[in-house]
């Protein structure tokens, strides 16, 4: 048995020498048949080259499958697990949601007690009016909005207007069909507020810029950057605890407050209703709701 191995051993060593010396001149000798038969006949390799392919496509599609489904099988793994993660992190949002509902349930009993044993009288009914931005004066002097709401529907001079995030302005011209809005930021205006934290309360005033001042505030008020504003609700025109914005810089000359309304993004805004008893006729302001209309329904 080992004299017919040695034998084939040494029979198939020449050949193996043979292939390896001449398998690189093989090579060079087919590349360069294959670049003249190009520059002879372009077709030829054309029709070559697309029968090749026609061939190798379904082989690469059968292989390709595995590798499509593999990277699907490892998409999907990452999907679960952000899903997992994203899962967990909503579990823990809800609790949170939960116990500060507790809370907020809680507090508002509890101030309905109060109300109660002190016999308070509750805000005046606040019904809104939603409008449309249909212009706005953005000049160097003025800063209003004109809405598509007049006194047919309830608006009338002196009103809140609010958009989504926070109070916008009031009301300063109504017509029949439209009205005129004076923002928080016009020279002209004037809003009664009051430090959410703190309780201060002080007027908003317009300069014309993004950020208007907060003014008239007691000479032993603390404030500091991040404080919320809100409507005070003085005066009677305007509904208290509104959001206005937050104080964004403190310094000795000035107080200055970022307003929550976005002016660049006013589309629709709401006019509130808003009137405290006999401050206003029904019969004259369609929009007003007094006890001969609530007795007519």
């Amino acid at each position: 048995m080992a004299p017919r191995q040695g034998t084939v051993f040494r029979l198939a060593w020449p050949l193996k020498t043979i292939l390896q010396r001449f398998a690189f001149l093989a090579l060079i000798s087919l590349s360069v048949a294959l670049l003249f038969l190009g520059k002879a006949n372009i077709g030829v390799i054309e029709s070559l080259r697309t029968t090749t392919t026609d061939i190798l496509s379904p082989v690469l599609t059968t292989i390709a499958q595995p590798v499509d489904a593999f990277h699907k099988a490892v998409a999907r793994v990452h999907k679960l697990t952000s899903l997992i993660d994203e899962n967990e992190r909503l579990r823990e949002e809800n609790a949170r949601l939960l116990k500060w509902q507790a809370v907020g349930r809680s507090l508002a009993q509890e101030n309905e007690n109060y109300r109660q044993l002190l016999n308070a009288l509750s805000d005046p009914l606040v019904l809104p009016i939603t409008a449309r931005v249909v212009g706005d004066s953005g000049g160097p002097f003025v800063r209003t909005l004109l809405l598509n709401a007049g006194s047919r529907d309830g608006v009338r001079v002196g009103q809140a207007v609010v958009a989504p995030l926070g109070l916008v302005g009031r009301i300063a011209e109504v017509g029949e069909r439209s009205a005129r809005v004076l923002l928080l930021t016009d020279l002209n205006s004037r809003i009664p507020v009051v430090l959410e934290r703190s309780r201060y309360k002080g007027i908003l005033v317009g300069d014309n810029s993004t950020s208007p001042r907060l003014e008239f505030l007691p000479t032993n008020a603390t404030v500091v950057p991040g404080d919320r504003v809100v409507t005070s609700g003085d005066g009677g025109m305007l509904p208290a605890g509104r959001p206005v914005g937050i104080v964004s810089s403190v310094d000795e000359r000035r107080i200055r407050v970022q307003t929550f309304a976005d002016w660049n993004r006013l589309e629709y805004v709401s006019v509130l209703r808003y009137d405290l008893p006999g401050m206003s006729n029904p019969d004259e302001n369609p929009g007003d709701l007094g006890e001969s209309r609530l007795d007519a329904k």
